[in-house]
């Protein structure tokens, strides 16, 4: 007996069982969050059995890491389709763009990588490998920059610059600029080059200074 129920939405698509379960999936997060996401309300949307799905994705988990996992090859090959300046401080500074205007033109899949709990990696490599890849471009930037001489630096410098990237997305994706009186889109759109001009400056030339470990707090 075939997965497909005639007709039905995954026949009509053309796009086969396991395919349109992901491009469901990816729907069902968008309308109705994904606390919402079941391969039982995939097949129901679908129009196909309750079992099809489970034929490609052995639980809710599988279904979400390829979800994911496509957000983050969607992701590198953005930022891989970027003009690679010829400098490696420009060509840092024209990543940490892309990194921003993706976040801006596709939120959804933005939030997908970087604000959902990850699938259990163990299970998953797959994923880890394209979190990875997409971790390993801005890593390749700095090193084209400071060398590799001192590779553990570089990790903590690629850290540095992608969590203070994605704070910067973060606020000038959810309108929190005017609160602080950054208000004008010429002054937003200073205000970024600014932070990404830091960002590179302190790539560059890193402060030798470190932060100690705090006490832990005195227990009543």
């Amino acid at each position: 007996m075939s997965e497909l129920s005639n007709p039905t939405r995954a026949d009509r698509s053309g796009l086969g069982v396991r395919e349109a379960c992901i491009q469901e999936a990816l729907n069902i997060i968008a309308t109705d969050g994904i606390e919402n996401l079941s391969l039982r309300e995939v097949a129901r949307r679908l129009s196909i059995s309750h079992q099809a799905p489970y034929k490609h994705f052995p639980n809710r988990e599988d279904l979400l890491a390829e979800v994911i996992g496509r957000a983050f090859d969607d992701f590198a090959t953005f930022l891989h389709s970027r003009p690679v300046a010829e400098h490696p401080q420009q060509d840092l500074g024209e990543i940490g763009q892309r990194y921003l205007t993706y976040a801006r033109v596709k939120p959804l899949q933005y939030r997908l990588m970087f604000e959902t709990p990850f699938p259990n990696l163990h299970r998953h490599a797959g994923l880890e490998q394209k979190a990875t890849a997409a971790f390993g471009l801005l890593h390749d930037a700095i090193r084209r920059l400071r060398g590799n001489e001192n590779p553990e630096a570089n990790r903590e410098l690629a850290l540095f610059a992608w969590s203070t990237v994605h704070g910067l997305a973060s606020i000038t994706t959810n309108g929190a600029l005017p609160a602080v009186g950054i208000s004008a889109p010429d002054a937003q759109a200073r205000a970024v080059e600014h932070v990404l001009a830091m960002i590179c400056n302190g790539i560059v030339a890193p402060s030798p200074f470190t932060i100690s470990k705090p006490n832990e707090p005195t227990k009543p």
